[in-house]
């Protein structure tokens, strides 16, 4: 019992006892204990080199690939220890980084570059009518008339203009014309909401009516009256699918994609038991992000 005494009191014991409850417990965490084994392939010298050349126009030399390697090893030294060290688990980085590369190769595998069929390509434009409408465009010229200025006699005297202004035809010389305003005179060929944002909706919405090659008006805005000439009107619509369809191929597989992602994470979270606390209230089972809820 002396002779027992004496060895539990012993330091070195006690170190020895605390360095395996250390190996056993990185052991179980898989921590830097576990694989210490790096092997540098054939392949990854190769890419390595490749990298090496794309950047620098030259293969790398004897010295310059041994650094390469060196680094390489460094790296996955680090990358092995702060794995095990749990670094990794708390950083908003490398998080959104592993389920980048994660989603990358899960969608990969899955198929998502197979090309679009025909009933793929009709159902997402029957589902997005208006994703590919070609905006109507005008072009235009315009005489403002200032109500503020002329008062009950605004539209009058645009009536009067309206009759010089088509006496004289397209090039008509309108610099003396009407009333001065920061308006632009003139708009060259411009998208509908480009006209609406100098001239307001409703002016907008009655210039892509006009007939062009002709004065019309006085059409009304917020700021006052307006004589318009449009020079030229290119109607909106949906374009033939032969000019969008590689446009379209591409949204169609964007959305396969995030579908089959979220079939994914619905399977994957079969696995899990995720519990959402929230303060005060009683704890609720979540859901993958947009999918179903956690059994």
């Amino acid at each position: 019992m002396t002779f027992l005494k004496r060895l539990l009191s012993e330091p070195l014991l006690h170190f020895l006892l605390l360095g395996g409850l250390l190996f056993l417990f990185f052991s179980w965490q898989g921590g830097g204990t576990g694989n210490h084994r790096i092997v540098i392939t054939g392949g990854l010298i190769n890419h390595l080199t490749t990298g090496f050349t794309r950047a620098w126009q030259r293969p790398p030399t004897d010295a310059e690939l041994k650094g390469l390697i060196d680094d390489y090893v460094k790296d996955e030294i680090a990358a092995r220890e702060a794995v095990a060290m749990g670094l990794d688990r708390d950083d908003t980085v490398i998080r959104r980084r592993l389920r980048q590369k994660l989603e990358f190769l899960l969608v990969d595998e899955a198929g998502a570059a197979v090309p679009s069929t025909d009933a793929e390509i009709k159902a997402w434009m029957d589902r997005h009518p208006d994703a590919l409408r070609v905006e109507t465009e005008v072009a235009l010229r315009q005489v403002y008339v200032n109500p503020d200025r002329r008062g009950n006699a605004a539209r009058a005297d645009a009536e009067k203009l309206l009759a010089q202004l088509r006496a004289a035809g397209p090039d008509a010389a309108t610099d003396r014309m009407g009333d001065a305003t920061m308006l632009p005179p003139e708009l060259p060929l411009a998208p509908l909401r480009e006209v609406a944002r100098a001239f307001g909706q409703d002016f907008a919405e009655r210039a892509a009516k006009l007939e062009p090659g002709q004065w019309s008006g006085p059409i009304e805005s917020s700021y006052g009256l307006h004589l318009v000439f449009v020079r030229e009107r290119v109607a909106g619509g949906t374009p033939e699918l032969a000019a969008v369809r590689p446009l379209v191929e591409r949204e169609v597989q964007a959305e396969r994609r995030k579908t089959q992602l979220q079939a994914l994470y619905d399977r994957f979270l079969a696995n899990y038991a995720v519990t959402v606390e929230k303060a005060g209230a009683a704890s609720v089972k979540a859901g993958a992000p947009g999918g179903s809820a956690a059994k």
